[in-house]
């Protein structure tokens, strides 16, 4: 069976080279479900998660932002951010959800603010997911 060879690379180096039968990223325009010999494109990313499928095996990321390249053999992801499900801090993410709400609701134009919440949600979103795959206890999924 054909596969595609996947990179996200970050401005930090190489987070993920690996083989894969299927990519779902959050395309501008919604979610991009990729398989080997899919047409090539370039589009740019939304904050969310990326989902590596190889043979039975998931690969979950958190992405923010940049660029997503598909050629028939191969996906090239460009992410401005992005970081392994199995390394998300959620303390640290929780934390940064607190401090976003608390500068939006002293100033609701604050796109900064806007933007580190939409991360840490997606990042607890993206933990989460993790956690109840491998049947962990972790209470209830953040509140949006």
């Amino acid at each position: 069976m054909a596969k595609l060879q996947v990179e996200l690379v970050t401005a930090e180096g190489r987070l993920l080279s690996q083989e894969a039968d299927f990519v779902l990223a959050p395309g501008m325009d919604g979610e991009l479900g990729v398989l080997p010999r899919h047409i090539p494109l370039l589009t740019p990313l939304v904050t969310g998660e990326v989902v590596v499928r190889n043979e039975g095996n998931e690969e979950r990321l958190f992405v923010s932002g940049g660029f997503l390249e598909v050629l028939p053999d191969r996906v090239v992801i460009l992410a401005d951010d992005a970081e392994r499900a199995d390394n998300i801090d959620e303390r640290r993410a929780e934390e940064a959800r607190h401090r976003a709400q608390e500068l939006l609701a002293q100033n609701e134009d604050n796109a900064e603010a806007a933007a580190m919440l939409e991360g840490a949600l997606f990042r607890l979103r993206v933990a989460d997911i993790r956690r109840r795959r491998r049947g962990e206890h972790g209470g209830p999924p953040p509140a949006q």
